[in-house]
């Protein structure tokens, strides 16, 4: 019976911190148990990858999603602190699996508009100002190796502000984003990643990629570009 205790103390010392068990975080996501059980796969090794604490820091993430640890990466760095809900500047098991839940292609759409709403809104005013749309602009241009002149990228903002800013403020609030995102549906088509329905233990390594072409992601990388290039379509 001692012996068993003692295994049983060991297994509960070495779980990670902020460690949530699997069947509870099946019950409040759109993954399975042996889908949790895939994704802790996952979580382990982007946790140990520079720091080995059962915990993923800001670098690693930076590293697994977009290849760089240290290069100031806007987008990136938004993502991570959407990621750690608790603000403590780690991401936890239980966070990375609801966090990536809004990726599911079963999630509610009103989770995916409101997230891409949150990543967009850098300052945390709850609102998508001007300046925050050109950081975002840059950022996905950044991100497609493309290149414009500066007056076409404040053209672009200033064609999406006069878009979607309906009320005439100056910047767009979440039910703006909302008719924004119903006029067009592909602004949140990054928000969907197919594979996380079909994850088995043998997890593939995606670390989140899209399905999209690479001739769309030029043109459709992180959603603003959707309205942004389409100044191109219209001239």
């Amino acid at each position: 019976m001692r012996s068993i205790a003692n295994c049983f103390c060991l297994s509960k010392a070495n779980k990670a911190p902020g460690f949530e068990e699997h069947a509870i975080l099946a019950s409040e996501t759109n993954f399975n148990v042996n889908e949790v059980e895939a994704l802790y796969i996952l979580f382990e090794q982007l946790s140990s990858s520079i720091v080995d604490d059962g915990q993923i820091h800001k670098e690693e993430f930076l590293l697994a999603l977009f290849n760089c640890s240290s290069k100031k990466n806007i987008l990136a760095e938004r993502l991570f602190e959407l990621f750690d809900l608790k603000r403590n500047g780690v991401i936890e098991f239980g966070e990375f699996v609801r966090s990536l839940n809004i990726f599911h292609p079963d999630a509610p759409e009103a989770d995916k508009i409101a997230f891409a709403f949150r990543l967009y809104d850098l300052r945390h005013t709850g609102y998508i100002e001007r300046e925050e749309l050109k950081e975002m602009v840059l950022a996905t241009l950044h991100e497609s190796e493309l290149s414009l002149s500066n007056d076409d990228i404040e053209a672009i903002v200033d064609k999406t502000l006069q878009e979607a800013d309906l009320k005439g403020d100056g910047k767009i609030d979440p039910e703006e984003w909302k008719e924004l995102v119903a006029k067009y549906p592909s602004l949140i088509k990054n928000m969907t990643l197919p594979y996380l329905r079909e994850i088995t233990l043998a997890f593939p390594s995606f670390v989140m990629e899209t399905e999209v072409p690479d001739s769309d992601l030029k043109s459709n990388h992180i959603g603003v570009s959707n309205i942004m290039l389409r100044r191109g379509d219209s001239s």
